[in-house]
């Protein structure tokens, strides 16, 4: 799998969800460097990405490497012309802008932007997973995606996004800002 639908035309609008995180500096901020970055129309265009709902903002623990700090988690939906390849080089590209750095995988990090849907769209190659190959497992992501898209179907799961965060541990994750 992993083909784009010919009949589709090339400029067509995707609908996208895409997670963000961060755990260094200046997080709220950082996130909303992250979409207002998204929103900034290139010279002579019209914006890449156009974001059409934000989640609320969650405050999680680090997930792969624990010993470093707790994360701001998000998710947001939004309309792109960009084919997959093409959204993912820009949102490595906002990343870098930004201040992110290499480091050592599920390390610390400025800002973290990863594609969790792109259309119904299934797709593996050696840059990009889609959906995303540990969304089901992730509730740093399934919470603020259930804000925003409870009946998403994961495509080849074939679960909607709220009956995949039912099977999580949510333990430790609060709305950030809130009490626990």
């Amino acid at each position: 799998m992993g083909a784009l639908d010919w009949r589709r035309p090339l400029n067509a609008s995707h609908s996208v969800f895409l997670a963000l995180g961060t755990n260094l500096g200046d997080r709220p901020a950082n996130l909303r460097s992250a979409i207002n970055a998204l929103r900034e129309a290139p010279p002579k265009g019209a914006p890449a990405v156009t974001v059409l709902a934000e989640s609320p903002v969650y405050e999680t623990p680090p997930w792969g490497v624990t010993d470093q700090p707790v994360f701001l988690n998000m998710v947001v939906k939004a309309k792109t012309r960009l084919e997959p390849a093409a959204l993912l080089a820009h949102l490595k590209r906002i990343e870098q802008e930004l201040g992110r750095t290499p480091t050592v995988r599920w390390g610390p990090r400025v800002i973290d932007m990863d594609i969790l849907f792109y259309d119904d769209l299934v797709l593996e190659t050696p840059e990009a997973t889609i959906p995303h190959p540990r969304l089901h497992e992730r509730a740093f992501v399934l919470i603020p995606l259930a804000d925003i898209a409870p009946d998403l179907r994961h495509p080849v799961l074939g679960k909607t996004v709220a009956e995949m965060l039912a099977e999580c541990d949510t333990s430790g994750i609060k709305q950030y800002g809130q009490p626990a």
